[in-house]
């Protein structure tokens, strides 16, 4: 019964996301070009379950270049109005648009020159009236069998919010180096900062074998040095092609007869390569656009001098960042 009912609320949260993804519009455009003309900050505010989503809303923009900052209703009016300022842009959270603190605070914000945005459910309320922009987040139904827990609807609140940090990044020329910068004690900062001569193997860890190499000299080598590879170098030792697991299954498909396979006729002449200089993020990117689980790093004349393996990228290989 439990599994039935996690798919029907994911299936109704899916739903949700797919029917706003079709309403964004141009006043989401609206929201994007007044934040990135806006010299202040980003002041998101909600409350209850709204408020949270708030929370990591404004977490998102701040990770990502946009400097922003969570602001309580119910504290800013005893108190904390002075965390907004003038110029800063209010992102306001309200699925019904009748939240009662935000009736009082969003003027008061708007009197010290606060541009006003919210995101809703109804576009048609109190507050959608008063916000200088609005941008429409409301789902059909709630994923709550009752209907009165937000659910479905805060899901595609915290959607939207991730949509306008995705824009903003795009539109800010937000990098990976950028996105170290902001996460430099994290494990994926510290992954961002290196370079592939950071981790690639090196020396006798990188696996080769001449073209003239024979089937059980390829296997050997693949099976020692536990990359699921090798690459195939001639004798000035340039790189002439790369022999993966994939290539020796389908080798023997064809013809079982291991006398017939050397390293010239097994290869594939063009693989995938990359700089020592090259960033960990652009190794990644690379692996991931080609499909592949080895890049191997070659020096200016085109010999192989380390390789790289997806599980190393990630983490999970033998090299350990510290």
């Amino acid at each position: 019964m439990s599994i039935l009912t996690a798919r029907r609320v994911l299936k109704i949260e899916a739903e949700g996301l797919l029917r706003l993804s079709r309403k964004v519009g141009k006043s989401f455009e609206t929201v994007v070009k007044l934040i990135l003309r806006s010299k202040g900050r980003v002041v998101v505010t909600g409350m209850g379950k709204s408020g949270l989503v708030s929370q990591k809303i404004a977490a998102t923009l701040s990770s990502t270049g946009t400097p922003a900052l969570f602001l309580s209703p119910a504290e800013a009016l005893h108190g904390d109005m002075g965390k907004a300022a003038k110029g800063d842009v209010v992102l306001a959270l309200s699925n019904s648009g009748e939240t009662e603190e935000l009736k009082t605070l969003l003027p008061l914000l708007k009197r010290m020159g606060c541009r006003t945005v919210l995101f809703t459910g109804d576009v048609h309320s109190t507050l959608a009236r008063f916000c200088d922009v609005v941008v429409d987040v409301g789902v059909k139904k709630e994923a709550c069998p009752f209907r009165l827990a937000p659910t479905a609807s805060t899901t595609a609140a915290l959607a939207m919010g991730d949509a306008l940090a995705v824009a903003l990044m795009e539109e800010q020329g937000f990098t990976e180096k950028d996105f170290a910068l902001f996460h430099p004690a994290g494990e994926l900062g510290k992954r961002l900062h290196l370079k592939v001569s950071d981790i690639m193997r090196v020396g006798a860890d990188v696996p080769r074998v001449p073209l003239t190499a024979d089937f059980p000299r390829i296997v050997r080598e693949i099976n020692e040095k536990k990359v699921g590879a090798t690459c195939v170098v001639d004798s000035q030792k340039k790189l002439k092609g790369i022999i993966v697991d994939g290539d020796l299954r389908r080798a023997l498909l064809k013809d079982p007869d291991i006398r017939r396979w050397n390293a010239s006729n097994l290869r594939s002449p063009h693989p995938s390569t990359v700089s020592s200089e090259a960033s960990l993020a652009q190794a990644l990117q690379l692996i991931e656009e080609k499909s592949i689980f080895q890049l191997i790093v070659v020096d200016n004349q085109k010999r192989p001098v380390g390789l790289v393996h997806l599980h190393d990228l990630l983490g999970r290989g033998r090299i350990k960042i510290v």
